[in-house]
C-alpha cells in the first residue's frame, strides 16, 4: 500500500494525481518526519508528538497514527531533496489543508517546548513552496504557542 503511494508521490507530473485521504494524510506525516530529523535527532519523543499530531488534525486512531508515521519515516527516507518533495506534495494536496500542514509543523517544533534553527530553516522552506505566506505561517505559529500555553 505505501509503497503504491511511494510510486504515486514520486510519479512524472504528466502521469501525477491528486492526493486525497489515507495517501494525503501520510504525505503530510513525511513532511512532520522531515521537521523532525531536521536536526538529525530523530527521538522517540519525537516519534510520540508526530503520532499526536497525526490523531489530533487527521483524526487518526493512536494504531492508524502510528502506522502511517512510520510508512512516512520510510518515504521520507527515500523522498528527494525538501524543494522537489514539497512540490509534488503541493501539487497533489488542496490548497485549504497547506496552512495546517504548517501549523502541524510548528506543533512539532515547539513539541520539545523549543524551536530550533534547523527547524525554522525547514518550516519556511517547506511552507514558501506550499504557497503559505509568511503571514498565514505566522499566525499559525502563534495559534500552536497559545494552544500549548493553554493546555
Amino acid at each position: 500500500m505505501f509503497r503504491s503511494l511511494l510510486s504515486r508521490l514520486f510519479a512524472d507530473e504528466s502521469e501525477a494525481s491528486p492526493l486525497s485521504g489515507n495517501d494525503a494524510d501520510v504525505a503530510v506525516a513525511a513532511l512532520l518526519v522531515r521537521l523532525a530529523r531536521a536536526d538529525d535527532r530523530y527521538s522517540d519523543a519525537e516519534r510520540r508528538n508526530i503520532d499526536r499530531v497525526l490523531i489530533s488534525r487527521q483524526h487518526l486512531d493512536p494504531d492508524t497514527a502510528a502506522e502511517y508515521r512510520a510508512a512516512a519515516e520510510m518515504i521520507e527516507a527515500e523522498a528527494p531533496d525538501t524543494v522537489r518533495f514539497t512540490r509534488m506534495i503541493k501539487d497533489r494536496i488542496a490548497l485549504e489543508h497547506r496552512i495546517g500542514v504548517i501549523a502541524a509543523m510548528w506543533e512539532v517544533a515547539y513539541a520539545d517546548g523549543r524551536r530550533t534553527a534547523d527547524e525554522d530553516a525547514v518550516i519556511r522552506l517547506t511552507a514558501k513552496l506550499l504557497g503559505v505566506t509568511d503571514r498565514e505561517s505566522a499566525v499559525a505559529r502563534q495559534e500552536v504557542v497559545e494552544a500549548r500555553s493553554l493546555g
